[in-house]
């Protein structure tokens, strides 16, 4: 996908004299990933094979129908697609392996660590017991960290549009039967009020649990605000609507809050129209601390190192590139000794290229 780069004043960190990272360059950077979701990391392959072992037919039958499949027409449609998907996830077995094949595709792109939202309320409804789905990507979780070296933790969620009542079920949950793996709490599914959900949130952040919400994707910066003040949100997940509000966007600039930027799945939402008009730029001009995600890759057609690429074709410089990486270990739960040395890897690999 190749878009048309920013004037130099829409990046400042990046003006157009500056050296384009190659994709080598780009798979070779130590990552880390703090905005996917393992149910919207189902490869057509693996959704394909739980399909055929639980016998569905409401699920297409062929790799290549499921490819067809994750093309959606805005968030809704998403919203739809994806719970259709959970039906492939019913046994232990099931999240190990999703777990396990997350975790791999991850460590494939050089990301070193990730903090991974699990649906855990959609499985609830379902009748799924949380021990089970705890138990399934916990093993995988393992067998990945085991066979690559990457780390995994976990965000539970719930989706917002089913109320305060969903988040407080999926917190009990999660204090009962969680892993010391979990290291957070959000919200997500369609964009409604955040305010409902203050004391749900209040008792997870008590209990030691990050505030990690969504906020601010398809809807204003009204939902971003509602996040910080009722939720004490700790990062926002996607946030790019904060750019339509001047004061939020000096309050986000002034307090270094993270927000998790996922522009292909903007754009697959059609939470943005075209690539030329995503605020990526505009956001990392304006001194906004961003992270860089790919959000539910397989099914919008890309993977973070897709997402680093479309970054580079929005006019952002190698360096910038870089920093990004860097805003993600910083944002991230990793203690402070994990932190520092992860951040010596990544400048390490950037004076190595700049000597190279």
């Amino acid at each position: 996908m190749t878009v048309p780069a920013p004037s130099p004043a829409a990046d400042t960190a990046a003006p157009a004299t500056a050296p384009s990272a190659s994709d080598a360059f780009i798979a070779g950077l130590p990552k880390v990933e703090l905005h996917v979701h393992l149910e919207g990391s189902l490869l057509p392959e693996t959704l394909l094979t739980l399909a055929r072992k639980h016998r569905l037919d409401s699920i297409p039958q062929t790799v290549e129908a499921i490819e067809a499949w994750y093309a959606f027409k805005d968030f809704p449609h998403f919203i739809q697609v994806y719970v259709k998907a959970l039906e492939g996830l019913r046994d232990e077995e099931d999240f190990a392996l999703l777990a396990a094949v997350t975790g791999r595709a991850l460590a494939a792109q050089n990301v070193r660590y990730a903090e991974v939202h699990v649906s855990l309320q959609s499985h609830l409804v379902r009748g799924i017991p949380a021990e089970v789905v705890f138990a399934g990507i916990e093993a995988g979780r393992v067998e990945a960290e085991r066979e690559t070296g990457i780390r995994l933790r976990w965000i539970p969620d719930f989706a917002g549009q089913f109320g305060a009542e969903a988040g407080e079920l999926t917190l009990d949950a999660v204090l009962a039967h969680g892993p010391a793996s979990v290291v957070g709490f959000g919200v997500g599914g369609i964009e409604v009020e955040r305010d409902p959900f203050e004391a749900v949130f209040a008792r997870a952040r008590a209990a030691g649990l990050k505030s990690l919400p969504h906020a601010g994707e398809v809807e204003g910066p009204d939902r971003v605000w509602s996040a910080i003040r009722a939720l004490k949100a700790e990062r926002i997940g996607h946030g790019i609507r904060s750019m339509d509000d001047p004061e939020l966007v000096a309050y986000l600039r002034d307090t270094q809050l993270p927000l998790d930027v996922s522009p292909t799945s903007n754009l697959r939402t059609a939470a943005v129209a075209r690539p030329e008009d995503h605020p990526l730029p505009r956001m990392i001009a304006e001194g906004l601390m961003v992270t860089l995600n790919s959000d539910d890759p397989p099914m919008f057609g890309t993977t973070l190192l897709g997402e680093y690429r479309f970054a580079r074709e929005l006019g952002l410089s190698t360096g910038t590139l870089v920093d990004l990486a860097r805003n993600g270990v910083r944002a991230s739960c990793l203690d402070a000794g994990d932190k520092s040395a992860l951040l010596a890897e990544i400048d390490a690999y950037e004076s190595a290229g700049d000597q190279g």
